[in-house]
């Protein structure tokens, strides 16, 4: 929906003011929005009521967004479809706690980290899936043809929803008494508090977060690296950004399958060290075609070896019902930093002329910089 909006409604009759670059940071805006708004609130859905009942009610309201956004391409109204993202924002934020919550009551703890490594692989494919649809679909445009694809996703996504039969755990719902903040805030403020009091449970929440900074600065770059510094075509671009989305995808399965019963530290180290490794050839031999692709899975695939034993951390933490909590504050952390991640690049390309190599540069202090945070909050544990 998101990228289908982008690459069709620039052809729509749109205010004047309203530029493709203002239409994309509207779309963004919407997604992003609810994230920082509800996340308190989707946390304390999770923890009150039964996860699997969640998500099947926030599958099933997918059809009526998907409805306003249908006929927001029909008559093409950029407010309707940019509404649609806004509500898809909402129903997407409401229900994550919930979702990422039953991996744990599938197999317990043993299945955390392949559990994880699964959802993750899923999520980046989903999007690089999305994105290649909707590249797709633009080129041969037609209203009903994005409508109907819409729906049978909504609808297959409801049924699979409907058929879940996990059997949840007692100790992840709360207590009527227990008491709970909405305020954004607040929120962010006690949940960090909460989280200093188990060892290890704020850093894996920061370094999960981390990882989309990261991506984030990755796929903005990689499209500007590619289109202006070395001056390749949208379709050449466009499959060096695959190999970002297939390099997680891998990365995050192979981890989920090898991470059981071994020390997690290890795999966040490594992850960390494989990505700057990467950047750091980026930057020295200054990789072009097939070869810059290879850099970029790598990177890609060293995140996701990273990302995993983070949320596996935070999935296997001993906190009982305050999982939903947890998981909200990771949602509301990430997207927190996935804002200071567009502020970032948009302030280096500002004041380096769009100079692609000052951004891995900055994206190679980060992970080194991450790596020094690991090391020695490891070593004082």
């Amino acid at each position: 929906m998101k990228h289908c909006i982008i690459f069709v409604a620039v052809g729509w009759s749109m205010p004047e003011w309203m530029t493709q670059s203002q239409l994309i940071a509207a779309v963004s805006a919407a997604l992003v929005l609810p994230y920082l708004l509800l996340s308190p609130y989707s946390g304390e859905i999770a923890e009150r009521y039964s996860k699997q009942k969640v998500v099947k009610v926030m599958k099933l309201l997918e059809l009526p967004i998907v409805a306003v956004a249908g006929i927001g391409f029909w008559i093409e109204s950029v407010w309707m479809t940019l509404l649609a993202v806004l509500l898809m924002g909402m129903q997407s934020c409401l229900y994550s706690p919930a979702k990422y919550g039953l991996i744990r009551d599938v197999e317990g703890e043993k299945g955390v980290s392949f559990g994880s490594g699964m959802f993750e692989m899923m999520a980046f494919l989903g999007i690089l899936i999305g994105t290649v649809l909707a590249a797709y679909m633009s080129d041969n445009y037609e209203w009903w043809r994005v409508d109907v694809v819409m729906v049978v996703l909504a609808l297959v996504g409801w049924r699979l929803s409907a058929v879940l039969g996990i059997k949840e755990l007692e100790s992840d719902r709360q207590s009527d008494t227990d008491e709970t903040t909405r305020n954004p805030i607040k929120f962010l403020i006690q949940s960090y508090r909460f989280a200093s009091q188990y060892k290890g449970l704020n850093r894996a929440i920061y370094g999960a977060s981390l990882l989309w900074l990261l991506g984030g600065l990755l796929q903005m770059n990689v499209v500007l690296h590619c289109t202006r510094t070395l001056e390749m075509s949208n379709t050449a671009s466009s499959v060096v950004l695959a190999m970002a989305a297939v390099g997680i995808a891998i990365g995050c399965s192979m981890t989920g399958k090898l991470i059981e019963k071994r020390d997690k530290r290890k795999f966040i180290m490594g992850g960390l060290i494989g990505v700057a490794f990467a950047l750091s050839m980026v930057l020295i031999f200054k990789p072009q075609g097939w070869m810059l692709g290879v850099m970029v899975f790598l990177i890609a695939f060293s995140g996701g070896m990273f990302q995993v034993p983070c949320l596996a951390t935070v999935q296997s933490a001993d906190i009982g019902h305050k999982l939903g909590s947890m998981l909200a504050f990771l949602n509301l952390l990430t997207f927190i930093f996935v804002l200071i991640g567009t502020a970032v690049f948009s302030a280096i390309t500002a004041l380096s002329n769009q100079n692609s190599y000052v951004v891995f540069v900055v994206m190679l202090i980060i992970t080194i910089l991450s790596a020094v945070v690991f090391v020695e909050r490891g070593e004082r544990k």
